[in-house]
C-alpha cells in the first residue's frame, strides 16, 4: 500500500461544539458544516496542510454509514501529534487550546528523549499532543 491519507475524522457528540472549538478556538480554517440537507451528512472539514484535512463528523453518523454501534470513548485509542518549532510554541499552542476550553492533560515539560511535550483533549476527549522535537523540522 503506498500511504495516501487525506482526511483524519473524528468522531463528535456535538458538531456545533466541536466546530467551534476548531474554528474560534485554535483558529482552524473551515467552510463551517456543510451537508445538513442529508441525513447522516453534516460534517466539518479543516485544511491542515496541503493534501490533509481533519474532519468532525458526528459518532451517530458515523456508526449509521458504518454499520458499528457507538462504542464508549476511550481517549487511549490514539493521539493526534502537532509538531511546533520551539519549546515557546508547545507553551503558546497548549495556551491557546485551554482558553478554547481544552482538557489540559498533562501540563508541557521536558521528556525523557529531549523533546518538550503536552497533551489536551478536545471536547470530545481526543488526545493532541503538542511537540517540538530538536530532531524533527516543524513543517511550516
Amino acid at each position: 500500500m503506498k500511504p495516501r491519507i487525506s482526511v483524519i475524522t473524528l468522531g463528535v457528540d456535538d458538531l456545533e461544539k466541536s466546530l467551534q472549538f476548531y474554528r474560534d478556538g485554535l483558529g482552524l480554517q473551515t467552510q463551517g458544516i456543510i451537508g445538513k440537507e442529508f441525513e447522516h451528512g453534516a460534517v466539518a472539514f479543516f485544511d491542515l496542510q496541503p493534501g490533509l484535512k481533519l474532519a468532525l463528523w458526528p459518532r451517530n453518523s458515523m456508526a449509521h454509514d458504518t454499520g458499528i454501534a457507538v462504542a464508549p470513548v476511550s481517549a487511549t485509542e490514539f493521539t493526534i501529534g502537532h509538531n511546533v518549532s520551539s519549546r515557546d510554541e508547545v507553551d503558546a499552542v497548549m495556551l491557546q487550546a485551554q482558553d478554547a476550553g481544552a482538557i489540559i492533560v498533562k501540563q508541557a515539560q521536558t521528556t525523557f528523549w529531549g523533546g518538550y511535550a503536552g497533551y489536551f483533549q478536545d471536547p470530545d476527549r481526543h488526545l493532541w499532543e503538542v511537540v517540538w522535537n530538536p530532531d524533527w523540522a516543524a513543517p511550516d
